[in-house]
């Protein structure tokens, strides 16, 4: 079968296949377009219409790899330009920038603070994942030695140096770890591609405009290198914002593949020495549409509301985020300390916890398995039940935990009774119906 010249199916003789339009063919097909399997999966497909069909299918915006082992990362391969629409693909990543004017205590008192941020929340691990290292032109020496003290934290490194030279050195020491070499222009693109390709590294490129930024992308992918990510830094926060939008609206929705690139945007240059603006300016790129920004700093503080904005965003709108089923001990809580349950609603368990903190009393939480869902939806749903929290207590926390108090959600109070049959022993308290009325809850019970 043959497509606009393009062989399509070299077909071999097979019980119940045909060359076009039976039932197997026409269900692959639409398993294809569903995006439910990968159109490589057809043995009849010949190589040539193989590699013009998925250069076809594949997302507007390129799926860039960087990193390597349990530190490499997607960037790109976006389909949407609202997450409402379907889903984000790849997380923004945060980046903290070391520069070559800075001695070496400097540098080192930078490392160990981005070595404190990361913890996690959720059941996903939140660091700092990558550490910019920008070359301004001088001190050479001390560039290359930034750069081998970053690659040893086992952070993604993005090299901001517009020297093919230099950046040739620097990734002869990081070149294993597949940064990112940020410094292609108009002006010297074929030599930095050069550099970035006999490194096998993914390319970072830049323009003074969008149009210039185009152009030499487009240029790029003539000479073969398809690598890349595009630096929308603008000389102000409205062009930076406008650059990140204008290219993802050009690759997504027009369907333009000369800018389907993931976007590095550098708030070092647009809000300078302001950390307050830049961890601001963070929250803005990670919906629009920064996949890498580069900040002067990233502590706990700041880390914090980014990470959890970056963890909604890009969580499916149609799976809820859920913690994980066991005992949170809260307030130095030991094996003595009262029990109180909820669900593993991600939501419904910081309000709770954060009002168990306030209040200042140890306490145990238990969190059983209610399918990701609120108290009264769960309940409704049949996945907070009396057996579903007896079973939960027999198995998980019992064997743990002397204390034999047990509060559960007000809202859900009709438990009471089928839970202390189904637990000899317990005593059930029913709680507060809001979880901002406990810290009072919990004082009276200790009065």
């Amino acid at each position: 079968m043959a497509l606009n010249g393009i062989q399509i199916f070299k077909m071999t003789p097979k019980k119940n296949c045909k060359e076009c339009g039976c039932p197997t063919c026409m269900a692959f097909s639409m398993k294809v377009a569903q995006g439910a399997m990968d159109i490589s999966a057809c043995p009849h497909m010949s190589q040539e219409a193989l590699d013009a069909l998925s250069e076809a299918t594949a997302p507007p915006m390129k799926t860039i790899k960087v990193g390597t082992g349990d530190a490499e990362y997607s960037l790109g391969g976006e389909t949407v330009l609202f997450r409402h629409e379907k889903t984000f693909v790849s997380k923004t990543r945060y980046a903290v920038k070391l520069d070559c004017c800075m001695d070496a205590a400097a540098v080192d008192a930078k490392i160990e603070e981005i070595k404190k941020v990361d913890y996690e929340r959720i059941g996903e691990r939140m660091f700092v994942e990558m550490i910019n290292v920008a070359y301004c032109g001088e001190h050479k020496d001390n560039f290359l030695d930034i750069v081998k003290k970053a690659n040893e934290t086992g952070r993604i490194l993005v090299l901001d140096c517009e020297d093919a030279d230099v950046a040739a050195e620097a990734l002869a020491v990081c070149a294993a770890n597949k940064p990112i070499l940020n410094g292609a222009n108009a002006s010297n693109y074929e030599a930095m591609s050069k550099v970035a390709t006999d490194a096998g590294v993914v390319l970072g490129v830049s323009g003074k405009d969008l149009n210039e930024l185009y152009d030499t992308v487009a240029a790029l992918e003539k000479s073969g290198n398809k690598n890349l990510v595009l630096d929308v830094t603008g000389a102000s926060v409205k062009e930076a914002f406008g650059n990140a939008v204008q290219v993802r609206r050009a690759s997504v929705k027009d369907q333009d593949r000369t800018f389907g690139y993931p976007s590095i945007v550098n708030l070092t240059k647009v809000a300078a020495g302001d950390k307050y603006m830049q961890a601001a300016l963070a929250s803005v790129f990670t919906m629009k549409y920064g996949s890498i920004v580069v900040m002067d700093q990233m502590t706990y503080a700041e880390a914090l509301p980014i990470y959890g904005l970056r963890q909604n965003v890009f969580t499916d709108p149609q799976k809820p985020m859920k913690v994980e089923p066991g005992i949170y001990p809260l307030n130095g809580a030991d094996e003595n300390s009262l029990c109180l349950t909820t669900v593993d609603f991600a939501l419904t368990y910081f309000v709770v916890s954060g009002e168990l903190e306030r209040s200042g009393v140890p306490c145990n939480l238990l969190i059983s398995d209610a399918g990701g869902l609120s108290v009264l939806t769960a309940w409704a749903a049949g996945k907070l039940s009396s057996s579903t929290v007896a079973k939960f207590i027999q198995e998980e926390v019992e064997p743990k935990v002397k204390c034999r108090k047990l509060v559960i959600p007000g809202k859900v109070a009709v438990l009471k009774g089928d839970i202390e049959a189904k637990l000899p022993g317990w005593e059930i308290i029913v709680g507060p119906r809001e979880a901002v009325q406990l810290v009072k809850f919990l004082k009276d019970m200790q009065a």
